[in-house]
């Protein structure tokens, strides 16, 4: 391992963090970034990339708010291509399962000269509990414009550890992880699997994409958000995401978190108190 740190951008969202974590624990140098860190990054702003580029080993790269939305490709193009200049010996990648344009960010990084891993997630199941969902779990009422479609939710300690084993060990160098939970819930059965772990009433609604999207500029949520989530509810959760994968195994060796193990931790916490 290089001496010099690991750069994380977006350190303090929900792998972010994870993956900080892990490195320090392990006395790995980490630097995380931010818009409002000491040493700033931010997407919007290229002029940023530079410094907090330089004298790091590796990067782990989270692209808000989606790889999704316009610009994610040509913005993931640039920052790799830079990142191939100053010699950095690993980008690795968090992108999203099902996500054509997310697929087109993957391609940008693999052309760029610098190695790579990426590691592609499903829906993460702390959406429930540090997301946009809890306050739907906290009201006892979750309403999206989502059916009977089941998606294999993944835990995002278990994509930390995944990113984690690719930044420190080069085995895990060129090589693309699609990771998922080991079964396949619809919203409604992970919404059951929380009531039941809560002991509170829970409910799922499904809403017309019209109505979900008048909830959140409603609730103040800007417009390009809401259209990413629309983008995402009515593209990606269409099917195309229901098989289970094994990419958890394939890295870590070990299978992935049960989401009722997840949602009955989580309830031990409190968070969900009513």
């Amino acid at each position: 391992m290089s001496e010099l740190p690991i750069l994380i951008i977006g350190g303090g969202g929900k792998t972010g963090a994870r993956v900080n974590s892990l490195l320090a624990a392990r006395g790995v140098a980490t630097r995380p970034v931010s818009r409002s860190t000491a040493v700033a990054f931010d997407w919007a702003r290229p002029e940023t990339w530079q410094a907090a580029l330089e004298g790091v080993a590796k990067a782990y790269v989270t692209y808000q708010p989606d790889l999704a939305v316009e610009g994610a490709t040509e913005a993931i193009a640039a920052l790799s291509r830079l990142a191939c200049d100053k010699g950095l010996e690993r980008v690795v990648l968090l992108s999203g399962r099902g996500e054509p344009r997310a697929q087109c960010a993957e391609r940008a990084l693999q052309a760029s000269g610098v190695p790579w891993t990426i590691v592609r997630a499903s829906w993460f199941n702390q959406n429930f509990s540090e997301g946009y969902l809890i306050d739907g779990v906290l009201a006892g009422d979750i309403a999206l414009p989502a059916g009977p479609v089941r998606e294999p939710f993944i835990d995002a300690d278990d994509t930390a550890d995944v990113v984690v084993a690719a930044l420190t060990d080069a085995r895990h160098a060129n090589r693309l992880y699609e990771v998922t939970g080991p079964r396949a819930l619809t919203l409604a059965e992970a919404v059951a699997e929380i009531a039941a772990a809560t002991g509170r009433p829970i409910r799922y609604t499904q809403i017309s994409p019209e109505d979900f999207a008048a909830g959140m500029r409603q609730a103040g949520v800007p417009d390009d958000v809401v259209a990413l989530l629309a983008e995402l509810f009515n593209v990606v959760l269409d099917g195309r995401n229901t098989p289970v994968t094994h990419g958890v195994e394939d890295a870590l060796g070990r299978p992935a978190r049960d989401f009722s193990d997840y949602a009955r931790a989580t309830a031990a916490t409190g968070v969900w108190g009513a």
